[in-house]
């Protein structure tokens, strides 16, 4: 076999290992971990793509946009998860602003891919309530949460596979309300059970939500 057609094939495949990730959401942060903007992934190529922005309130909330204009420089982390292996993605490249909203990508690399659990969770301690069809709201807490799903405390006693709103106040006035399904149960010596349940019918928008509320609360602000 030719040197030629070893390199070729080998490039073929680096790309075909990108565009699996085509159409990703991901959290692109700064080298201080500081959530800039949510945003799908699209376009890849080799080492460059294109970074679409969700939401124009969330880019760079405490940073002068205007700053970056013309910059090739500003090198970014990128988290996202894929659907179809069920893992959390890391990469890291330069982004470049480009027309509204649209950010230019290269030398984009994936650092590391790992399982679902080792997505972002944040540990917490929020009061929030539990409601399941047809029965009262119940009281319990908030434990840790993350883009897939969450943990929580309560005295009732809920059973593997069992659904249940969770309605918590993650950021601003509203209360946030997802739809949960219990795959994990902890009894603890307290009379009291720890739940881990992963969240369902998530739209993009209650994502994007969670995504940014757990900034705020990472980042120490009132919620």
């Amino acid at each position: 076999m030719r040197l030629f057609d070893i390199f070729g094939k080998r490039e073929e495949k680096d790309i075909k290992e990108l565009e699996i990730y085509s159409g990703m959401r991901v959290v692109v942060e700064d080298t201080e971990d500081r959530m800039l903007f949510i945003a799908n992934l699209k376009n890849l190529y080799k080492d460059t793509a294109e970074l679409y922005q969700f939401s124009e309130g969330d880019i760079f909330q405490d940073v002068d946009i205007e700053s970056y204009r013309g910059s090739e420089s500003l090198y970014v982390k990128l988290r996202g998860f894929n659907d179809c292996e069920r893992k959390a993605v890391f990469m890291e490249g330069i982004v470049t602003p480009g027309q509204r909203h649209v950010w230019q990508v290269r030398n984009l690399t994936v650092v590391r891919v790992e399982n679902e659990r080792s997505f972002t969770r944040l540990n917490t301690d929020i009061d929030a309530v539990a409601v399941s069809p047809g029965d009262d709201e119940r009281v319990c807490r908030l434990l840790n949460i993350s883009v897939g799903g969450a943990s929580i405390g309560t005295e009732y006693r809920y059973h593997k596979g069992d659904t249940f709103l969770l309605k918590v106040k993650l950021s601003g006035d509203k209360p946030s309300v997802m739809y949960c399904e219990v795959l994990r149960v902890i009894e603890k010596e307290t009379a009291k059970f720890e739940y881990g349940c992963r969240f369902l019918e998530l739209t993009e928008a209650d994502q994007e939500q969670i995504t940014r509320s757990m900034a705020l609360i990472a980042e120490g602000q009132e919620i």
